[in-house]
């Protein structure tokens, strides 16, 4: 049985996204407090989607709804694995810097996905303040399969 965690819930939900969550943490090993992802973050987190895909929200505020946002990711896609992980930090900022790749399959297409991201972290009294992330989006409509090829 998984356990709730504050404002988020059960945690089983995100369950796909576990390698991303395990690689995030191990890049902040030592800087924050928690044991799950959503732990780690502050209430009022600000997180912005900087390099993403069409229909994906720009910027995200507050722990719950970055919950809300990810609580679907099961349904489009699976990850089984992370690595390449390179962490980067400015304690006079407060800022660290993760790249990292994700590894999965796209639930409807079958087809594997590979991203690498970097996500750009402030911390601050040992929480995640805020996030501005870094993708390919071309891996993501690959797996998916988009745009849909006609014959």
């Amino acid at each position: 049985m998984t356990m709730p965690v504050r404002d988020v819930g059960d945690i089983g939900d995100f369950a796909a996204l576990d390698p991303f969550f395990r690689i995030v943490q191990e890049g902040l090993a030592d800087l924050v407090d928690g044991d799950h992802f959503f732990e780690l973050l502050a209430e009022d987190v600000v997180f912005e989607y900087v390099v993403s895909v069409p229909g994906y929200p720009r910027r995200v505020q507050g722990r719950a709804a970055v919950a809300d946002l990810y609580r679907g990711y099961g349904d489009v896609m699976v990850l089984h694995g992370a690595d390449g992980l390179a962490v980067h930090r400015d304690p006079g900022t407060s800022v660290v810097v993760l790249e990292y790749a994700v590894h999965g399959r796209a639930v409807h297409t079958g087809r594997a996905y590979d991203n690498h991201f970097v996500s750009v972290i402030t911390v601050r009294n040992r929480e995640v303040t805020h996030w501005r992330d870094y993708l390919d989006p071309v891996a993501v409509f690959r797996a998916i399969g988009w745009p849909a090829k006609e014959h």
